[in-house]
């Protein structure tokens, strides 16, 4: 199992902190991830880090589908491939209807239907065999609306690609888009990812995906990077630490989406928290956030963090080492002992 980081929304927030990902880069880290919604984007920071790093691979968790063309995005990837000599992943996912539509200005529509299409384009780009074409539900290459210009002709990529093959990570919690991540891409980047109870509901949609892409190797390949907030310290202290991780899930489940479209809401309920989650719910949205944190079950929260002394997050690295996860995403704010503990124990 490998580990890596995600700095998320806060990649600049660090950009001072080179001593700490220079060591990340030493002692074997495999992967930074960073993220965006409407506030920093998510490819400027890695272009940055790719800068002082040198073994580390370079990820987007993820790039919004709604904020750029294919091509653009497939123009962006191979630009930081070749920037970091092939350390790049390519971290997508459609949002949520809120950012979509309120922050892009674009119909949300059928996110499957989009991200199928999508990765198709962008893979087709990359590949470069030939000029790409394309005539879909939501994209079309040339674009032949009835405003077009009719001027539009099919293109290639001018420069021949470091890798053609620039692996494709999608965000995904619904079971139809975990079933068409594991179909089409690379690598999946799931949340709230239980070691104890995310497997028995996960793996349906991840078989059903893998037997569709006919690659009979694809579940051997397929990379799984699941966040977890880790942190070395007293028991003491455990739970001062831990409500940064209970902030943010309650967030998640209580007030990420409408009502009744909360992808993590859905996950609680199938963890077997649904009495719980729409307390949680409920008072998230009338503003009792407070309220609303105090009711997340410890023993969630407990089987979805690393927070406690050695043993403690040793015993507890057996789970994750015992279900499909094959990377730990160490989310801020990142303890390089804390992270070096948990590579020495895995």
């Amino acid at each position: 199992m490998e580990v890596s980081v995600n700095v998320g929304y806060f990649g600049p927030h660090l950009s001072s902190e080179k001593s700490l990902f220079k060591e990340l880069d030493k002692i074997g880290v495999s992967c930074i991830w960073t993220a965006e919604a409407y506030g920093y984007d998510a490819v400027t920071p890695l272009s940055y880090f790719s800068g002082f790093t040198e073994n580390i691979k370079l990820g987007s968790g993820i790039m919004q589908i709604p904020g750029r063309s294919p091509a653009m995005t497939a123009m962006t990837a191979v630009t930081i491939d070749k920037l970091s000599n092939g350390r790049f992943r390519l971290g997508l996912g459609v949002s949520g209807p809120q950012v979509v539509e309120g922050w892009h200005g674009v119909a949300y529509g059928k996110p499957l239907k989009k991200t199928r299409e999508y990765v198709q384009i962008v893979r087709n780009i990359i590949n470069r065999e030939s000029k790409t074409t394309f005539e879909g539900e939501y994209y079309n290459l040339p674009y032949s609306g009835d405003d077009a210009s009719g001027l539009g002709k099919p293109l290639k990529l001018i420069e021949e690609p470091l890798r053609k093959n620039i692996p494709i990570y999608l965000a995904a919690i619904g079971p139809k888009n975990i079933e068409l991540t594991a179909e089409i891409a690379d690598g999946w980047l799931p949340f709230m990812y239980s070691p104890t109870l995310g497997d028995k509901f996960f793996n349906q949609f991840l078989d059903k995906g893998f037997e569709k892409s006919g690659d009979p190797d694809k579940k051997s390949k397929f990379n799984i990077s699941a966040p977890v907030f880790a942190k070395l310290c007293d028991e003491s202290e455990r739970e001062a630490y831990l409500g940064t991780a209970r902030n943010n899930y309650t967030l998640y489940v209580g007030g990420m989406g409408a009502k009744d479209k909360n992808f993590y809401f859905n996950l609680m309920c199938e963890y077997g928290y649904e009495d719980i989650a729409t307390q949680i719910q409920e008072l998230y949205l009338n503003g009792n956030k407070p309220e609303a944190e105090a009711l997340f079950p410890p023993d969630l929260l407990d089987d979805l963090t690393l927070v406690g002394s050695k043993e403690r997050i040793k015993e507890k690295l057996e789970d994750w080492k015992n279900c499909n996860v094959t990377e730990l995403s160490i989310s801020i704010p990142l303890d390089i002992e804390t992270i070096r503990f948990i590579k020495e124990c895995l």
